[in-house]
């Protein structure tokens, strides 16, 4: 336990460090101009942290989810935003477990040195939604091949990705007999194809370098399907655990940056002749909030030890995410009214952050859904919808 300990704080020592180098007016100018953070998201993988669950024989360093969560967690505790780069992390679980020996061969020494981005997860779709059964982009097999015509929608990163993990319907949802089947996994080359996607970037409240895709006449070989043909849609469940995971960890560092700036605030804020964290009224909120962010570590901590460990972890994986992403959003608003008009000043960093910190309440799954599973599936109650 000991030398886990160890092993824990100097993680969090490195990314420290590492964050350090990239402050708080780094991650502002980004934001203002709307930019990708090329140069933090290069040495984080130049320093090996975005290729941490990658198994050592691919050129990983093989490590578990609780070192990713730690990872994430150091990251937004600094400033800094970790969703630029997290997706390479958890679109990892689909092509470790279900891909074949060869995909791993031919991608993830490549993803781990950086020379190939895996960023892009295409599922979401215009009429489609959180229904995720209910998408039409199709894959029809040609040959050797897969022409895949559709559109995705609220996908991240697609410009600055090499590949994209798409889900694609391969057989009519009228001709299945349950509404999962029919579905399947690629990984999609997209500067192969560059000349029939197009992207269309969204334009949001927060910097998330979000956009809408259309396919048309995509070809993919049909070695880039992973796994069996038809199954695509509990390959990407399998990996949305850990997405949720890594999420939560984003919102506990969220949580924590928030409690750190608000705690040094308050005590430096003189009004009235005294701190204003002499104030019950401003020391109340900023206590709640970090009693909640610490439950949120607990759970967080007990999903990414129950995923290391190959054991069913959709419950706590969600709860996770859920207590996490509002945990964060009651430290926000604390921190904010503890800084009062200060904190719409972009110079204080804390507008950016509230933004961003509102983003995982519905996303990558509303917390409505997280209630509801826990409702079905943890508590035996009717199904809702």
């Amino acid at each position: 336990m000991v030398a886990i300990q160890e092993e824990t704080e100097l993680i969090r020592k490195s990314i420290r460090a590492l964050c350090q180098k990239f402050p708080e007016d780094y991650w502002k100018k980004i934001d203002e101009k709307n930019e990708y953070p090329e140069e933090f998201i290069k040495a984080l993988t130049e320093e090996g942290w975005l290729s941490v669950l990658i198994p050592e024989e691919y050129g990983g360093a093989g490590l578990g989810m609780a070192e990713a969560s730690i990872i994430l967690e150091e990251i937004n505790r600094s400033g800094g935003n970790a969703a630029a780069g997290h997706a390479q992390m958890y679109t990892m679980g689909a092509l470790l477990n279900h891909g074949s020996e060869e995909q791993k061969q031919r991608y993830l020494p490549k993803i781990a040195t950086g020379e190939l981005r895996l960023q892009a997860f295409g599922v979401t779709e215009p009429t489609a939604g959180s229904d995720t059964t209910n998408i039409i982009t199709t894959a029809v097999r040609q040959g050797d091949k897969y022409v895949v015509n559709g559109q995705k929608i609220w996908i991240s990163r697609t410009q600055y990705s090499d590949l994209m993990l798409l889900l694609a319907r391969t057989t009519p949802r009228d001709k299945v007999s349950k509404k999962t089947d029919g579905l399947s996994l690629f990984i999609l080359d997209m500067n192969d194809q560059k000349e029939n996607i197009t992207i269309r970037p969204i334009d949001t409240m927060v910097n998330h370098a979000t956009t809408e895709v259309f396919l048309s006449n995509v070809e993919i070989p049909v070695e880039n399907l992973i796994g069996e043909e038809g199954k695509g849609f509990r390959y990407v469940l399998s990996g949305m655990n850990a997405e949720r995971i890594l999420v939560a960890s984003e919102s506990i560092g969220d949580g924590y940056y928030f409690i750190d700036k608000a705690v040094q605030y308050a005590n430096e804020r003189v009004v009235f002749d005294r701190p204003i964290g002499q104030n019950q009224g401003v020391q109340f909120p900023i206590a709640q909030a970090y009693i909640d962010v610490e439950g949120a570590k607990l759970m967080r901590d007990k999903a990414a030890a129950m995923f290391d460990a190959h054991q069913k972890c959709g419950a706590e994986a969600n709860m996770s995410k859920y207590m996490a992403s509002e945990a964060s959003w009651k430290a926000a608003n604390a921190a904010m009214d503890t800084y009062g008009g200060y904190g719409f000043a972009t110079e204080y960093h804390i507008e950016r952050k509230f933004r961003e910190a509102r983003l995982f309440k519905i996303a990558p799954i509303s917390n409505n859904l997280v209630v509801s599973f826990v409702a079905q599936h943890v508590l035996g109650l009717p199904r809702s919808f």
